[in-house]
């Protein structure tokens, strides 16, 4: 039994500890990829907080290399964040590698997607994951909106404020029936935001997102820490919080940009891979929830669990309004 509650403050200790890192600069950026004919067109999104822009441009040009059925593709001079990767001829099989780590350091993470005529790729590059190889012709390749699933997946894995919301959540949920209303909820409310948003149905700044994220992490805590202040059912807050965190989800939609010949199809299946890598982590955690409530320590842990979140919450809340003023 010690055991089980040790795994569980370990899980969210360090979720509550990689919520401040991933928002804190130490992700590089989104990058989508095109091919137009010979070229391959390479356009970052920075979320480097307080990035020189110039270096980084620079650094494209220097440590992001193409090769093209097994010749170099030269860069061409920047274009504002973009770089033109100019090809012998039209390519077949790619390899694109990514070194900007050794400048930026082992924190260095970029998610891409890679679209061509009749597919498309999600690609990950990292410090120990710098190179992508990717056959365009020749063998059958996964549709367009197929990739857009283990994009999905990823966001929600390295959504560590979005994840800790939802535990902070379900860490008073209660029994099994109003742990599925909480989780309901919140899978309901995201997924009309993330479509809107995602649609540019309905757009709101960045900046007020982020921050109303953070609130909404330090909320659930303070609910928490004491029920009695609390205004409404669970559910209620989760869908209602859900609804902002959907727009957060959208963000890595909106800076790639969904193919227009399967917007729809890319939209589903992003929605269906946050839902799966939320659904691994509720079933890792309920079990253990399940364990603490069998002990002695279950109102001490949760009160301890919920005072990590909170102050997490409020540190992200100032560190996002600090940062965006």
């Amino acid at each position: 039994m010690k055991s089980k509650l040790c795994s569980l403050l370990a899980v969210l200790a360090l979720l509550a500890s990689q919520t401040v890192f991933a928002h804190s600069g130490d992700a590089t950026g989104f990058a989508s990829i095109g091919i137009d004919g010979n070229k391959v067109i390479y356009r970052l999104t920075p979320t480097i907080a307080g990035a020189d822009d110039a270096k980084l441009v620079r650094l494209m040009h220097e440590k992001i290399t193409v090769t093209a059925d097994g010749q170099a593709c030269p860069p061409s001079e920047p274009n504002g964040m973009e770089v033109d990767y100019v090809c012998p001829s039209a390519p077949n099989h790619l390899i694109i590698r990514d070194d900007l780590a050794v400048e930026l350091g082992d924190k260095h993470h970029i998610i891409a997607v890679l679209t061509w005529s009749g597919g498309s790729s999600s690609l990950n590059f990292s410090a120990t994951e710098r190179e992508a190889n990717v056959t365009l012709k020749g063998t059958e390749q996964p549709k367009g909106a197929a990739s857009f699933f283990l994009l999905g997946v990823e966001h929600i894995a390295t959504g560590y404020d979005h994840l800790l919301f939802l535990l902070a959540l379900i860490l008073c949920g209660g029994n099994l029936v109003q742990l599925l209303k909480i989780i309901t909820a919140f899978t309901l409310a995201h997924s009309i935001t993330l479509g809107a948003a995602a649609l540019d149905i309905i757009t709101l700044p960045s900046v007020f997102v982020e921050a109303v994220i953070a609130l909404s992490i330090a909320y659930v805590g303070f609910e928490n820490l004491f029920p009695r202040f609390a205004v409404s059912r669970r559910w209620t807050i989760s869908f209602l919080f859900g609804l902002v965190h959907g727009f957060g989800f959208s963000s890595v939609l909106k800076e790639i940009g969904l193919p227009k010949d399967s917007l729809l199809l890319s939209l589903l299946n992003f929605n269906l891979g946050v839902e799966a890598g939320q659904l691994v982590a509720v079933l890792i955690i309920v079990p253990l929830l399940i364990q603490l409530r069998k002990t002695q320590w279950e109102e001490k842990t949760i009160r301890a669990l919920s005072a990590i979140v909170l102050i997490v919450g409020l540190a992200l809340f100032v560190e996002r309004v600090v940062v965006s003023a």
